[in-house]
């Protein structure tokens, strides 16, 4: 009971840090898109985008490797020469890919970023920090410091909010919105880096693991590439073929449909130390126990904001931006959000694989599954526009969830409730109706009580039609109490 009560408190503590990192999003929105013009919104979304490339390549799938491999090591000097292995190498192959995207600014930025080569040189210098911020966040992941990991990722979205802000209300447009990351960062980095040296020292690495950690993380890169490529890649051809302008109708509708994935980001933080021990420790039965509350947890919360969302999503981009961007970009969000759902799932299912340590098999996925969306995006953005990128990213988290299940399964299987599913899905169609009949507009008092009365009558038919149990909700309350 006792790591089954750890297991919730991970959750709600990753869980209330994720929330609020993910509704930063939201929270720059309006400010961004009411200040900067729609082609510099366009600009910040691509900023945003590059920020989620560039490191899934330079980290050469490392952090991974350091939290399978350290996460259950107790001496100082494993864990010090582990660390600095991996960070090292890091250092170099991040200062390396900034001089050059530094030096290439005007390529760069005339393809991308509406010729903008300050953004650009700015952001490359976000890059280098983002990287080695990367490898410290993964240290108190590893020795499982949730609340100091938590406490950074707020730290940082805290002061990331407050510093762009306060560049754009200055006017300082983009540049000043880029130069607010790099700030926040680089802060976070400061206080990062006394803490590790504090805890563990410096040492100079001898590089003793480091093959096993490269074999271990670089089948690990055409998987986060691929998986960019999959989230956010169509950014990039919108842009291409449409202009930056297209890119800013896009991202709103896009990040509010995605918003959903806020409710899985805490498990992929929290999943890969704990399975990582039962794996270990061959205690297969807490693993399926973990896995199976953890993809209903997510189901319970995403199914009803999927229908939420959709229903919704016009007049809450009318509100959180422009009544341009609504009118552009609500049909984005059903898309993103039903294929959030089905992404969602995937990450939690997944972990099996990461387990076996089969990363080549999710590379193998994450590839063929990126194939799909960028040749979706390539065939239907100019014929449907903003609308194909939305459909292509749908068919593609459904090809990852499918695949993904079948793969998982093969090693080893856990109880799924499709009953549970399908009552969710009945209470959602349900609370629906609501949304449909009231019709709301005008305001975010009228938008509040929409969203509250909905999830009361979703829960209130949930509850009667016993999708839950005894245990499930005694899961769920320890949970928030954490």
């Amino acid at each position: 009971m006792s790591e089954y009560r750890l297991f919730a408190q991970r959750i709600g503590l990753t869980g209330i840090t994720n929330l609020l990192i993910s509704l930063s999003g939201i929270i720059l929105l309006p400010i961004l898109t009411k200040t900067l013009s729609i082609e510099e919104y366009g600009i910040w979304a691509q900023i945003i985008v590059t920020i989620g490339l560039i490191p899934s390549i330079i980290l050469l799938g490392l952090p991974y490797a350091m939290v399978r491999f350290l996460a259950g090591a107790k001496r100082i000097e494993e864990i010090q020469e582990g660390y600095y292995s991996i960070y090292a190498i890091v250092l170099f192959a991040s200062l390396a890919v900034t001089l050059l995207l530094f030096s290439s600014s005007g390529i760069v930025a005339s393809t991308l970023f509406d010729g903008n080569q300050t953004v650009v040189k700015i952001l490359s210098l976000i890059l280098f920090i983002e990287c080695l911020n990367n490898v410290q966040l993964n240290f108190f992941r590893t020795s499982q410091q949730m609340k100091k990991y938590s406490s950074f990722l707020l730290i940082q979205t805290c002061l990331n909010i407050a510093l762009v802000v306060r560049f754009v209300s200055s006017g300082h447009g983009i540049a000043g919105a880029a130069m607010g990351i790099l700030v926040s960062r680089f802060l976070v980095f400061l206080i990062m880096v006394s803490l590790i040296v504090s805890e563990i020292g410096i040492k100079i690495p001898k590089f003793t693991n480091l093959r096993d950690y490269i074999v271990f993380g670089l089948p690990t890169i055409p998987g986060n590439l691929s998986r960019w490529v999959v989230n956010s890649s169509d950014r990039y051809v919108i842009g291409i073929l449409l202009g930056t302008a297209f890119v800013g109708y896009y991202s709103p509708g896009y990040t509010l449909g995605y918003a959903i994935y806020m409710f899985v980001a805490p498990l992929t933080i929290i999943l890969p130390a704990i399975l990582s021990k039962y794996y270990d420790e061959h205690k297969m039965k807490e693993a399926k126990m973990v896995l199976k509350y953890s993809l209903k947890y997510f189901l319970l919360l995403a199914i009803p904001s999927s229908f939420g969302l959709s229903l919704l999503s016009e007049p809450l981009l009318e509100m959180l931006s422009t009544s341009a961007i609504a009118r552009e970009g609500y049909l984005v969000t059903p898309f993103v959000a039903v294929g959030t759902v089905f992404f969602g799932a995937s990450v939690i299912v997944n972990h099996v694989v990461i387990m076996e340590k089969k990363t080549a098999i999710m590379g193998s996925i994450y590839t063929l599954a990126a194939i799909l969306n960028l040749g979706l995006s390539l065939v239907l953005v100019p014929y449907i526009g903003i609308v194909g990128a939305a459909i292509a990213t749908l068919v593609a988290y459904l090809f990852v969830f499918i695949v993904g299940i079948y793969y998982s399964f093969k090693y080893l299987r856990f109880d799924v409730d499709l009953l549970f599913i399908s009552k969710s899905i009945f209470a959602s169609i349900a609370m629906s109706f609501v949304i449909i009949i009231w019709n709301p507009e005008g305001g975010l008092s009228n938008m509040m009580i929409t969203i509250g009365v909905c999830a009361f009558i979703y829960a209130a038919i949930l509850l009667l039609l016993r999708g839950m149990t005894k245990e499930e909700l005694l899961f769920f309350k320890r949970l928030l109490r954490a």
